[in-house]
Order: structure tokens, then sequence, then C-alpha cells
């Protein structure tokens, strides 16, 4: 069985190595990044890779950087791995450790490459609205997610699938493909197939990109900003002097929405004079309508300023909000 080194650091690398953990592979460390203080009272809190690495009883690293850094690189060369898998650590790879493993360095990637290379490949498949994606592994090289692909899984999008859910079913998907990966690495009829066709970047997320922007983007783009956006940080709008979060939402056509009720009939004359962020309809039994362009933003699950995140009618029977008002980017 093959002597594996794993480094990783989200919930989205547990997965991986929980999957090789439970293939029976011999894992004999576990890199992951130093523990982070969080919450109100900044307490030091270990990365989920970290955490099941305890609860197994694993060897753990927690090197502050990577690079430059002989005292953890000799370490690995005693650790003598047959190969280093690397699913989503945060940091980038010398060549020295690169070179270390027999069978090289295998990355699990949350996209089928060469589209998204970086940091975040999920939450941009969502934001741009793609109706698939998928996990690739690859040998790692010294470039951004350029190495030689091995195997690819491609899956459905869901239209209103969010980022976090999104997030959960490719996991598990990226630890069975590395598990598949790695056998036949072993078996050695791994195949090695070099990137072709259009690449693209997926870049970490900025918090300036959450701020919805109403007279520029289409409702389509709203719901994927929205939808892409859930849970890391949420788009937010202005109402009324006030921040609003949007976690879940809904988009409709114009058609669509003058045909739920025929009480919405009365808003179709003036439609068309609406400015983009008008707030069609706000009540608790009928739900929460805004004018966009190109269609209307039904708002499913919602968050008020220094309020928690609740379902759209809940937030209604306590906030004030009616038709005719405006979300805007300026508060």
């Amino acid at each position: 069985m093959l002597k594996v080194l794993f480094m990783g650091t989200p919930d989205f690398a547990k997965e991986s190595l929980k999957s090789i953990y439970d293939a029976g592979f011999e894992i004999i460390g576990v890199v992951t990044n130093p523990d982070k203080p969080k919450g109100r009272g900044m307490k030091l809190t270990s990365s989920p890779v970290k955490k099941y690495a305890m609860e197994k009883d694993l060897p753990i690293y927690q090197p502050i950087k990577v690079k430059k850094n002989e005292e953890f690189i000799n370490e690995i060369k005693e650790l003598n791995p047959d190969v280093i898998c690397v699913v989503a650590y945060g940091k980038i790879l010398p060549k020295e450790i690169l070179e270390i493993p027999k069978f090289g360095c295998v990355n699990v990637h949350g996209s089928l490459l060469p589209k998204y290379r970086g940091a975040a490949p999920i939450q941009w498949a969502v934001l741009n609205g793609d109706k698939t994606t998928g996990i690739t592994t690859m040998y790692m090289n010294e470039g951004m997610d350029t190495g030689d692909i091995i195997l690819k899984k491609e899956v459905e999008i869901g239209e209103d699938e969010t980022t976090g859910e999104l997030w959960d079913r490719l996991s598990k998907i990226g630890g069975e493909l590395l598990v598949e990966t790695l056998k036949l690495i072993e078996t050695g009829k791994a195949p090695r197939e070099k990137q072709t066709g259009e690449s693209s970047l997926a870049p970490m997320l900025s918090k300036e990109m959450a701020l919805i922007d109403w007279e520029s983007s289409d409702v389509y783009k709203i719901h994927n900003l929205i939808r892409g956006l859930n849970p890391i940080m949420g788009a937010y709008s202005y109402v009324n002097g006030k921040k609003v979060k949007f976690w879940k939402a809904k988009a409709i056509s114009k058609e669509e929405f003058f045909t739920y009720k025929t009480e919405f009939l009365e808003y179709e004359s003036k439609f068309d004079r609406l400015v983009p962020g008008t707030i069609l309809i706000a009540d608790a039994k009928d739900g929460l309508y805004i004018r966009a362009k190109e269609g209307v933003l039904k708002v499913l699950e919602i968050q008020g300023e220094n309020a928690k995140r609740m379902a759209t009618p809940d937030f209604l029977r306590g906030n004030h909000l009616t038709a005719g008002m405006i979300f805007s980017k300026e508060r």
C-alpha cells in the first residue's frame, strides 16, 4: 500500500483525507495550516483536516510557511512518502517538495481543468451561472493548476444550487476520485494527459463584489451572485438606509411573475417604468419580489442588519418593507 503524506486545510480537503483513510492507505502524516483565532473571543481554532487527523491519531504538521523552510522540507524527506496528496492546502509548494515523492504530488481540484485554475473554482462556476463543473485529479508542477491530468469527473450544477451545496457534493466526489487515482498510481495504470483547451482563472473572492448592482446586472446575474456567495459572505443591498443580505432567491421572468396571482396584474402597466431594485410585493403571505433588469427576483432567504438570516416571510413579519421602496448601492 502506498505511503501517503496528505496536505489540506478546509472541510473540502477533510472529505478526501477521510476517503483515503477509509480506503486503507497508509497515511504517514497530515500537513495543514496553523490554528487561527476565530469568533468573538478570538479562540484558536483547528482546521477541519487537523480535527479529523487528531480523531484518527495521525501525525500532524503545521508549518507557518513551506517555501525556504529547510527544517520542514527535511522532515518530509525523512518521512519518504510514495506520494503527496494536496487538497485545498492554501500554500504553493516549492520545487524541493514536489520532487520528494517517488510517484509525485497529486492534487484534487474543484473544476474541469484547465477551466478555473486558482483558489475559488467552485465559487466562480456558480457565480458565472455554469451548467456543469467537476473534479480533476492531476500531477502537480510548479505552475498554478497546470499539471498533467489523471482523472476527471463532470457533474451538473442545479439551477438554484448554492456554492455551499455544490461544495459539499464536490468534496465527496473529490474524495472518491482521489481514492481511484491512488489505486491507479499504485498499479502503474494512472493516465497522464497534458491539459488542453481554453484556460481560465478563479481568483479569490473580494468583499467588494458582494454589493448588488441593480442598474448594471440582470436578474439572472444577481441570482447567480446570491447563490455564488452563499454561504461565504452573502450578497447585499441597501433599502431605507439599512443593509440587507440576500441568501436565497429565484430569478423569474416578467411573464411568470404576472401569472402568480391575478392581483399582480395591476403592476403590469407600471412595470417597465420602475427602476431596477424597486420592491413590487412585500407581504408575509405572498413574499418579497423585486423588479430587476430582464425579470423579477423572488427572495427566499434574507438577513436584516445586525440580525440573523431567516426565511423571507419571517423577515417581513418583523421588518417594514413596502411596495415602491427601492434597493440600491447606496445607504
